[in-house]
């Protein structure tokens, strides 16, 4: 029983065509991820400074005013 080497080589064609597909999907994949690390850490500083100045308020709000 032989093997067709051209069955072969076609064979190996497509697995690398597939390869370059992945690996395309894979970098799209990566710079949304990136782009979602920024958001995430875009919207935590934001809580934090929501935070901050929600404690600046409290902390005046509860002091007797000296007037």
């Amino acid at each position: 029983m032989s093997i067709d080497l051209n069955l072969l080589k076609a064979e190996r064609d497509k697995l690398k065509d597939s390869l370059r597909e992945t690996e395309a999907e894979l970098r799209r994949l990566e710079a949304d991820l990136k782009a979602c690390r920024q958001r995430e850490i875009q919207v935590k500083r934001e809580i934090e400074a929501l935070a901050t100045l929600i404690d600046i308020s409290e902390s005046r709000e509860s002091k007797p005013e000296n007037g």
